[in-house]
């Protein structure tokens, strides 16, 4: 039955071109506390104040935002700085709670980002122009299948034969599928209507749900694709990533939601023994030879080594856990898989 709902939504989808989305504002004078809103542009930064951010940031904080050009354009110590100023990124069509408002800027609780912070979601600010309140967004989303992008980034297109580039999106985003042809994907975006992707770029899925359960191979295939990528604090993204960003959005792209932050991923799941590791696992590490608060995560591939997003001076990369620098710090692991 689902297939067969499928196939006639892609056939009203290929021969309805001139269906036109409901209109979505992105006017910040128009988002309100209490309002539900989605991620306009590929990757929104989550700032931990309002206001704060400098101007080599501006590439962060525009719709669209340009996340590349942010992030190769800062040194080190630039990068360094966003350390405990960032909170967390979102992707392009994730929901969000609005939980207050300062002039162009909104606090908002990012949806399926778990913290016992919020309950709602991971708290944060960011420029209100990133956001939009279609109102007929999440229903496309829930209703129809939808497109996740597998690859570590991906292209919209605003035309069917790919030829016209409209925007590069992130590993993990998910939008709702209009068509299907034999290689593209028409989708749905928050506000610019509908855009083509590439079918070898997604995994086309009817509902969460239907997110096949990963085995550890599945979640060490994922991950690998990442070797090199530039840590970001506070990254989510195909873009950057942080320790934690890193572990629960690989998780999260094979349809199991943990924890955010690394101290509060190290206190769910089960336990396991160290001589019990196993690939998948999540390996947590804290200051105080390991008895303080966990401050780092990584995951366990086999052979006493990790693969983990490490600092801001580092990329995605593999080492051995119990090496200098680490081992000292061991703070036991977590089992998310069953």
């Amino acid at each position: 039955m689902k297939k067969w709902l499928f196939t006639l939504v892609t056939v009203i989808g290929l021969l309805f071109t001139s269906f036109t989305p409901v209109h979505a504002n992105t006017v910040s004078d128009k988002i309100k506390v209490g309002d539900t809103a989605y991620i306009d542009v590929s990757v929104a930064t989550v700032w931990t104040d309002p206001d704060i951010a400098r101007p080599i940031d501006e590439p962060a904080l525009t719709n669209p935002a340009l996340p590349w050009k942010w992030t190769k354009s800062m040194t080190y110590e630039e990068k360094l700085w966003l350390v405990g100023n960032l909170e967390t990124q979102a992707l392009l069509g994730m929901k969000v709670t609005v939980l207050d408002k300062e002039g162009d800027w909104v606090k908002v609780a990012v949806h399926g980002q778990p913290t016992p912070r919020e309950e709602i979601g991971y708290p944060g600010w960011m420029p209100a122009e990133q956001l939009t309140t279609n109102e007929k967004f999440e229903e496309f989303l829930e209703k129809n299948p939808f497109a996740q992008v597998n690859s570590p980034t991906a292209w919209l297109y605003d035309d069917p034969k790919l030829k016209k580039s409209f925007m590069e999106i992130s590993f993990n985003t998910r939008l709702p599928i209009i068509a299907e042809t034999k290689h593209t994907v028409k989708v749905l975006t928050p506000s610019d209507e509908q855009k083509w992707m590439k079918k070898e770029d997604v995994q086309i899925y009817h509902s969460v749900e239907e997110i096949p359960e990963p085995t550890a191979d599945d979640l060490l295939k994922t991950a690998y694709q990442f070797m090199g990528l530039p840590y970001l604090w506070a990254g989510t993204s195909g873009f950057g990533f942080d320790c934690s960003g890193f572990t629960h959005t690989i998780y999260k792209a094979h349809g199991i939601t943990i924890p955010r932050d690394s101290s509060v991923q190290a206190v769910h799941g089960t336990p396991v023994a160290e001589e019990d590791l196993q690939p998948g696992d999540l390996i947590f590490f804290a200051y105080d030879e390991g008895k303080g608060r966990v401050h780092h995560v990584g995951m366990y591939i086999g052979n006493g080594k990790m693969i983990h997003s490490p600092n801001t001076a580092s990329t995605v990369r593999i080492d051995d856990y119990r090496a200098p620098g680490y081992g000292e710090e061991y703070a036991g692991a977590r089992r998310y898989l069953k």
